[in-house]
């Protein structure tokens, strides 16, 4: 559905990956008054790990994951890229702004719903470009 992907060998990666790229909801913590945590939320923190653990393994499937994913997978791989990078954020952001797929969010008990340009075009906002790299 979202294009042929390299597996990195890794099961657990690829599992995550995979849950990120059919992604409908970016939520980054509990949901609801329970405060349940979604699988794609688990998936998020599992390709996070790996971007840490084995860097160059995850960093192709999050690249692969910005390019293909869903709107919602596409926004989880920018916010991925911004743990790897101010500028490879940047970056992916900026790339995303014109997209108008949309996708829910969950913040707490709050949920909404927003396009990827528009999320794209917060977090960008949210964070001015480095004056010491510009």
């Amino acid at each position: 559905m979202f294009g042929m992907r390299k597996k990195s060998g890794d099961s657990e990666l690829d599992a995550a990956v995979r849950e990120l790229a059919e992604a409908d909801t970016v939520a980054f913590g509990g949901v609801g008054f329970a405060g349940t945590l979604l699988p794609v939320t688990e998936a998020y923190r599992r390709v996070a790990e790996a971007l840490v653990q084995r860097p160059r393994q995850a960093r192709e499937q999050v690249d692969w994951l910005l390019r293909h994913g869903s709107p919602a997978g596409r926004a989880y791989a920018a916010t991925l890229l911004e743990g790897v990078g101010r500028a490879a954020g940047r970056d992916a952001w900026a790339a995303l702004r014109d997209d108008d797929g949309e996708f829910t969010t969950f913040d707490g008990c709050l949920m909404g719903t927003t396009t990827l340009g528009g999320y794209a075009a917060d977090r960008l906002a949210a964070r001015p470009p480095d004056r010491d790299t510009e």
